[in-house]
C-alpha cells in the first residue's frame, strides 16, 4: 500500500466495505479518544503493573531556582508553555525534564531552541545508506516546517542532524524524518 495515494488506499477499503474508509482524519492520538494524555499515561502505567508516582517535584529555571511545582513530570513535554502551573509574568517553556530528580527545567524561547539532534533507529528508504554527510529538509514532529539541514551518518542506523537555523522543542522520542524536495529520504527516532 505503500505506492498508493491516500484516495486510493480508501477507494480500495470501500470496495472492501471497511467501515473505516471514510472515515474523517484525525492528526491525534485514535486511543486517546477525550484528549487527556496524563490521564491515559497513568491508566497505561497502571495496567502494565508500574504504577507512576504522583509525587510532587520542583519546576526550576535554567539556573535552578525553585519557581513552582508539579504533580509529576509525565505530565509535561519538552516546548510546553501553558499549563505550568503558575504565572511568571513572561512566557516559560518546558527545556527539559530531569526524570531522575522528579524536576522541570523551564525558560524563555530561545532556551527551547537548538540546532542538533542525535536519530537513531534510521530506516533508509529511498535513499541507500551512505557513510558521508547530506543535505535534507528534516521534519521533527507533525506539524513541524521542514527545515534545511545536514544529515551526517554516524553508521547505517544512527545519525547527527545539524539545523541550518535553530528548531523548537526536538524532542527525544520523537520522530525525525528526511527530505529531499516531496521524497522521504528515510527517518529515525530522536535520541
Amino acid at each position: 500500500m505503500g505506492e498508493l495515494t491516500k484516495e486510493e488506499v480508501r477507494a480500495a477499503a470501500r470496495r472492501v466495505s471497511l467501515p473505516v474508509a471514510d472515515k474523517p482524519e484525525s492528526m491525534e492520538l485514535c486511543f486517546v479518544p477525550n484528549g487527556n494524555y496524563v490521564q491515559f499515561i497513568e491508566a497505561y502505567s497502571r495496567e502494565s503493573g508500574s504504577p507512576l508516582t504522583k509525587s510532587g517535584g520542583e519546576i526550576v529555571d535554567e539556573e535552578g531556582t525553585v519557581i513552582g511545582r508539579h504533580g509529576g513530570v509525565h505530565q509535561f513535554t519538552i516546548g510546553q508553555r501553558k499549563g505550568l502551573g503558575f504565572a511568571a509574568g513572561k512566557p516559560l517553556y518546558v527545556i527539559s525534564i530531569d526524570r531522575e530528580n522528579n524536576r522541570v527545567v523551564v525558560g524563555d524561547d530561545a532556551s527551547v531552541r537548538t540546532t542538533t539532534c542525535e536519530v537513531e533507529n534510521i530506516n533508509w528508504i529511498a535513499h541507500e545508506f551512505v557513510n558521508e554527510p547530506l543535505r535534507a529538509v528534516v521534519k521533527i514532529r507533525h506539524k513541524h516546517v521542514p527545515a534545511d539541514a545536514t544529515v551526517t551518518p554516524q553508521d547505517a542506523t544512527r545519525a547527527r542532524v545539524a539545523f541550518d537555523t535553530p528548531q523548537r522543542a526536538i524532542t527525544s522520542g520523537q520522530g525525525a524524518v528526511f527530505y529531499e524536495g516531496d521524497r522521504v529520504l528515510g527517518g529515525g527516532w530522536i535520541r
